[in-house]
């Protein structure tokens, strides 16, 4: 009997050595893999920044980069190109001219 009350002693000082305190081994483990993922994010953020830094360069001084804004964005042409509109009422339009049709007497 007394032999297994040792052996009981021995393996709660064991486990209290292995898993007691503030931060047990499986903590440890944990804060290791969530610091590997962590870290893993910064690289991409950092990484992103990069490449929003040079984004940003290439807006600012390169001229390919504005023209090719300047036509995707703001549908605008260099040179003498012909230009083609297109109007097409929006559904804005419709709703507004539906309401001066039913309500004559609004401005």
């Amino acid at each position: 009997m007394r032999r297994l009350l040792y052996a009981l002693a021995a393996l709660a000082v064991l486990y209290f050595t292995v898993e007691g305190g503030e931060f047990g081994t499986s903590d440890l483990v944990r804060q290791r893999a969530r610091r590997r993922a962590l870290e893993a994010r910064v690289s991409a953020l950092r990484a992103e920044v990069r490449d929003l830094r040079s984004r940003k360069k290439a807006v600012q001084t390169d001229p390919e980069t504005q023209e090719r804004i300047a036509r995707e964005e703001f549908g605008m042409v260099r040179g003498d190109r012909e230009l083609l509109y297109r109007f097409t009422p929006s559904a804005d339009s419709a709703e507004a001219a539906d309401s001066v049709r039913t309500h004559p007497d609004r401005p």
